[in-house]
C-alpha cells in the first residue's frame, strides 16, 4: 500500500511516472522512473525501531532547466545524488526514503 501512495505523490508531480518499467515500456518525456534501492533500518532495545526503504528516483526531461527537480526536493526525505546526460535527455538522480506504512 505504501508504494501506491508514493506513486499518487510522484504522479502529483510529474504525469508520466514508472515503477521499475521493463525494457519494452516505450516512455513518454517528461517522465519520473523510480526503483527501491535499499533498505534503512535504525534498532533499540533488540529490536526494529525504524525503517525506511530507499527508492532511486530519476527525473528525465528533455528540458535541462526542468521545474519537477525543484517540485520533487519539497518531499521530505529526499536528498539529490547526480546529473547525467544521455541521448539528449536530461536525467536528475535523486534517494528518496518512504516509510512504509502499518
Amino acid at each position: 500500500m505504501a508504494r501506491a501512495t508514493l506513486q499518487t505523490l510522484l504522479e502529483s508531480i510529474c504525469p508520466h511516472v514508472y515503477f521499475q518499467p521493463p525494457s519494452n515500456v516505450l516512455l513518454q518525456y517528461p517522465c519520473i522512473v523510480y526503483k527501491r534501492s535499499d533498505e534503512v533500518v535504525k534498532y533499540a532495545d533488540n529490536g526494529r525501531f525504524n525503517e525506511h526503504l530507499r527508492y532511486e528516483v530519476t527525473i528525465i526531461d528533455r528540458d535541462p532547466d526542468s521545474p519537477i527537480p525543484r517540485a520533487l526536493k519539497t518531499i521530505p526525505l529526499v536528498s539529490y545524488d547526480r546529473f547525467f546526460a544521455a541521448d539528449d535527455l536530461n536525467h536528475d538522480v535523486f534517494n528518496l526514503y518512504w516509510k512504509e506504512s502499518e
